[in-house]
């Protein structure tokens, strides 16, 4: 791989990870002084499993983002990248409204409108490379988890 596509890398990757470490930070004091004394729906994970299970999801995305990245300029590939930026910016600012803002029914709502862009982001990555869609499954899955996870909570409290 060439020095242009080894910085593309890098950055696909490193930019999912800084945004989750970003919200991360901003967010992290709330489990223990806030979340932690919600009432949780019975199927609520601990809370030790979302760190090593989103760094995975962010590394797929990443990968998946520099997929699309290396290939031609077209006006597909600049719409999946478009969609791909837009369901990363829903997915850093639902942390802050659900953790930060503790508005947990605005969060249902976000965690919606992120679900359906990551589809759109999926049919997108398809047009152009498929792996980079089937990558992303496995974000899918955990995204339709939080938002049920997300409406117990509401419901709950």
């Amino acid at each position: 791989m060439k020095r242009p596509q080894i910085l593309k890398l890098i950055i696909s990757i490193a930019l999912p990870i800084s945004l989750g470490a970003i919200a991360g930070m901003f967010t992290s004091q709330a489990v223990p002084e806030w979340y932690s004394t919600l009432n949780s729906p019975f199927f609520s994970p601990p809370n030790w499993i979302f760190s090593p299970v989103w760094t995975f999801l962010y590394i797929i995305m990443g990968i998946s983002l520099f997929i699309i990245w290396r290939e031609p300029v077209s006006i597909k590939r600049n719409k999946a990248i478009a969609v791909f930026i837009a369901q990363m910016a829903l997915n850093f600012a639902w942390s802050f409204i659900f953790f930060y803002f503790k508005m947990i029914g605005i969060a249902l709502i976000e965690i919606i409108l992120l679900w359906i862009t990551i589809l759109i982001m999926l049919y997108h990555f398809y047009k152009v490379k498929p792996i980079a869609a089937y990558m992303n499954i496995p974000y899918i899955l955990w995204v339709t988890f939080a938002a049920i996870l997300n409406a117990g909570y509401y419901i709950l409290n």
